[in-house]
């Protein structure tokens, strides 16, 4: 089974059998942001509802600390990491695209008449048992990412990923697209020498191209830029299409075996740090950038990083 099939699957359909409660029952989280407030829903269902009505990227926190319990109209705060994070962003813009749901990790959902804890399934496979923040993204219908889960940021440390709170600005900031695009986008960001070759405009053409040539690597289970010629001049002609002649140039990387996503971007882009030639791609400004990331049956993660000037 893909990656795709068991990680970044629909919600949609899953979120008419959660059990959190009536309303009346649902607690609230208030955080202080400059003079507004961010309230954190509890009620998945509403939660959900809510951001695929108002078309926005709907951000879990899996909570591992203790509920704050309410009475009447009363709200209760909480201070911890994300909190404080939040609420020194400036970007209200940006916080507006969001609708934001904060759950304990004790969250349960009917799965064949048996409860079963919402972290605990696939989609959520990368927050683990520690909590985190997921995103689904329920603001562009009509993607191949809709109702999916597009991003999953865990506070557990993994091989390679150790969390910090000035991640979740990175993670709220993050261009649409699917899971591994998205994670790979993340990891080369939150490289301590800030590379710059994200800072650019995500290119539809060149993600696309950058997913379909690392899907192929993890096909054949070989790291390299096999048909690049052709590749090239396929890139060429769709850019040109789009009325942006440009040049194209690629670069491509491998995980160790059987490691997590998030732990893989990061190892990929590790790699690409010992390499010259490699990192001159990545911390150079391009005119447009694509990038993506698959996982192979043999447990290896295939990188692929789409640039063009």
């Amino acid at each position: 089974m893909s990656r795709r099939s068991w990680i970044a699957l629909s919600l949609l359909a899953l979120s008419v059998c959660f059990t959190l409660g009536s309303k009346a029952d649902a607690v609230e989280f208030k955080t202080a942001i400059l003079r507004n407030a961010i309230i954190w829903q509890t009620d998945y269902y509403e939660a959900y509802r809510t951001a695929q009505h108002d078309k926005k990227l709907l951000l879990i926190y899996f909570d591992p600390h203790p509920p704050i319990r309410t009475t009447g109209m009363a709200t209760g705060t909480t201070d911890d990491a994300i909190d404080r994070t939040l609420a020194a962003t400036e970007d209200r813009e940006r916080l507006a695209d969001y609708v934001f749901a904060r759950l304990p990790l004790n969250v349960t959902i009917a799965e064949n008449s048996k409860p079963v804890r919402l972290v605990d399934h696939p989609a959520f496979a990368d927050i683990r048992n520690g909590g985190g923040l997921a995103i689904i993204d329920l603001a562009h219908p009509n993607t191949p990412y809709y109702t999916f889960v597009v991003s999953a940021l865990p506070l557990s440390n993994g091989k390679y990923y150790r969390f910090h709170p000035e991640y979740v600005p990175v993670l709220l900031d993050l261009p649409e697209g699917t899971l591994t695009q998205r994670t790979m986008i993340f990891a080369v960001r939150i490289h301590p020498e800030s590379p710059a070759s994200t800072r650019s405009k995500q290119s539809p053409i060149l993600s696309d191209e950058a997913a379909s040539h690392s899907h192929y690597q993890a096909q054949i289970g070989v790291q390299g830029h096999h048909q690049w010629e052709s590749r090239f001049q396929r890139i060429i002609s769709r850019l040109f299409g789009r009325g942006t002649p440009a040049l194209p140039k690629e670069i491509v990387a491998e995980s160790w075996p059987n490691q997590n996503l998030i732990d893989s971007c990061i190892d990929c882009v590790d790699s690409w740090r010992q390499s010259s030639g490699h990192w001159a791609a990545v911390k150079s400004t391009h005119d447009s950038y694509g990038y993506d990331i698959q996982r192979g049956s043999n447990g290896i993660w295939y990188a692929t990083g789409i640039f063009a000037n």
